[in-house]
């Protein structure tokens, strides 16, 4: 054997480096399914679903396309982590070299540099190009930089790709248009909403959620609803069914949230794009041709760009610059235990109730519910950040460690001091109330602070501010927001303090 060709289950490309000069005569792919990688952290259901179902049926695509594949199933006799898999595997053929593109978690990186070695096979590391700014171009453009800002990145990326330009200037005299994208619904709701195309299991993925409740029964999550694209041709689908039906009003309604709408209007590609089934470039060349075409406005049309050519690209690059530093931040020293209710759904705050319990049913939450309900919530409780880290690496179907680490510790969690973020992303129940119709069916009350009726998330944020008061309080940014505990008396702020405690100890954090 002259290449055995790692394929990752997040690796799904068939335009992927790793193939460029494979010969079949010589090369063999390997793929595998190990528990360890589910237990890592304690992985929802359907995560583990999705991953070994695309993985399956990439196995089967190249299989039909003429590559020798060494496909290794979950419940096949063996180790049961990954890196001992490989190294059985690479003592068995002794291969010249053992290829595989950069993998997208610190860990694992390191894990087949070490296997490699220990086994005497020369490892050959190629660039993912699935991504349109590599990590060597990245750290050039972070060089120097003490913070790290999205917007300067992005403005970036358009004139490198030439997105959304005319004449070397954005299209609509703007490049940012997310004042347009910050709508909520009425007193009636969002009324009709397209659902999104549902994909019901075939035999090759039925086989996997088979698999996955014998495996993995004590897993949180549920399998009754899976529906995830789970091969390149479905996730195409995926991409014309949003592009045809949600798009044109996603500018609009991207930040909005509503009871028992766990979709609303966004698209449903994020598990598609992280499996690599869809390529960035592509997403966007589609978004830009119905531009084009008058079919999408322009609000639409970048708020969504944005997230995929600013935002995504963006945490893949800060995730590099240093991964051990990030994994291992804490700005805020919080200390907490993650509540028992993110793993439940039990409680009786209807916003946590209705977002937690979504996660549980389909994996999923949208970016606002990730951010300002569920991870509000833990850094004003103040848990610690590897434990919220560790919660949203396993319960969403699209977290890889290389997008969902930034985005919880260092624009959820602040816990790298403002690296990625210039202030914390700390509310309270108002923001929720504004934003969605939860606080409408909760027994609590988003503008009281103390009481039976107090929300939790206003009590919470107060409290917030009162402890750090000292680091914010001449902030140029949060300033204005922490000034406004001028307004609160010593008695109000003890009383803040008493039941916000009480909180914390009610939920088991401290």
């Amino acid at each position: 054997m002259r290449h055995l060709v790692v394929v990752l289950g997040d690796q799904l490309d068939r335009q992927s480096h790793v193939f460029d000069d494979f010969d079949p005569a010589v090369d063999v792919v390997w793929m595998a399914e190990r528990r360890g990688e589910g237990d890592h952290v304690w992985s929802h259901k359907a995560r583990i679903v999705v991953f070994l179902a695309a993985m399956r049926h990439f196995a089967q695509a190249l299989r039909d396309d003429g590559f020798p594949v060494e496909y290794t199933h979950l419940r096949d006799r063996g180790p049961a982590g990954l890196l001992e898999r490989l190294a059985a595997a690479l003592r068995r053929h002794r291969p010249e070299r053992v290829v595989v593109v950069r993998p997208g978690e610190h860990r694992l990186r390191e894990g087949l540099r070490e296997v490699a070695q220990a086994c005497g096979v020369a490892l050959v590391e190629r660039p993912d190009r699935h991504f349109m700014v590599s990590v060597d171009d990245f750290t050039q453009w972070a060089k120097g930089k003490t913070q790290l800002r999205m917007e300067h990145f992005y403005r970036w990326m358009r004139v490198r790709h030439d997105v959304l330009l005319e004449n070397g200037k954005p299209v609509g005299g703007q490049w940012n248009y997310d004042a347009e994208n910050r709508g909520h619904f009425g007193r009636e709701g969002p009324g009709w909403v397209p659902a999104p195309r549902r994909f019901l299991p075939d035999d090759v993925t039925q086989a996997v959620i088979d698999d996955v409740e014998a495996v993995f029964a004590d897993h949180p999550g549920r399998l009754d609803a899976f529906d995830w694209p789970v091969s390149r041709a479905q996730a195409k689908q995926a991409l014309r069914d949003f592009l045809d039906h949600r798009l044109p009003v996603f500018g609009q309604w991207q930040d909005a949230m509503w009871s028992d709408h766990p979709w609303l209007y966004h698209a449903r590609l994020s598990t598609s794009m992280n499996l690599k089934l869809l390529a960035p470039a592509e997403v966007i060349a589609a978004v830009i041709e119905r531009f084009n075409d008058g079919k999408v406005p322009l609000a639409s049309a970048e708020g969504f760009i944005r997230q995929v050519l600013g935002w995504r690209e963006f945490v893949r690059g800060v995730y590099w610059l240093n991964p051990e530093r990030l994994l291992d931040s804490n700005a805020l020293r919080a200390d907490g235990h993650l509540p028992d209710l993110y793993w439940t759904g039990d409680t009786d705050m209807n916003c946590m109730a209705q977002v937690v319990g979504q996660t549980l049913e389909h994996g999923y939450a949208h970016h606002i519910q990730r951010l300002m309900v569920t991870g509000n919530f833990a850094m004003l409780l103040g848990v610690e950040p590897a434990q919220v880290h560790a919660w949203y690496l396993a319960i969403y179907v699209d977290a890889i460690e290389w997008v969902e680490a930034p985005n919880t510790l260092g624009m959820s969690q602040f816990a790298d001091g403002g690296r990625m973020v210039s202030k914390p992303y700390a509310a309270s129940g108002r923001y929720i109330d504004r934003m969605s119709d939860y606080c409408k069916r909760c027994r609590y009350r988003p503008g009281d602070a103390v009481g039976d009726s107090a929300c939790p998330f206003t009590t919470l944020y107060w409290d917030f501010l009162d402890r750090h008061k000292a680091r914010f309080a001449h902030h140029p940014r949060a300033a204005l927001q922490w000034r406004s505990l001028e307004r609160l008396s010593r008695e109000q702020l003890a009383a803040i303090r008493s039941q916000a405690q009480a909180l914390r100890e009610r939920l088991g954090v401290k």
